[in-house]
């Protein structure tokens, strides 16, 4: 699993800058602080976006195995 140390490495390798603004009034750029914020939240987001897909895997794993059949079969079942 990624840790949090990580993905922010990653998102200031992809993201080295980032700006606030738009075309008609212009764009400044974050300062350290809020740079640092912003990319923070952002991998906190991620983390918590994987820990949901990882948990929506084992409830779908766990309800395969009561129902007792493979996903491929539940598809089956569905179309």
């Amino acid at each position: 699993m990624t840790t949090k140390a990580e993905i922010i490495a990653s998102l200031k390798t992809n993201y080295p800058t980032l700006r606030s603004g738009d075309d008609e009034q212009g764009y400044t750029e974050l300062s350290p602080a809020d740079y640092q914020t912003t990319i923070e939240g952002w991998a906190i987001n991620q983390l918590a976006r994987t820990a949901a897909d990882a948990q929506a895997d084992t409830d779908k794993a766990i309800l395969l195995a009561k129902f007792g059949i493979t996903a491929d079969e539940a598809k089956l079942l569905l179309s």
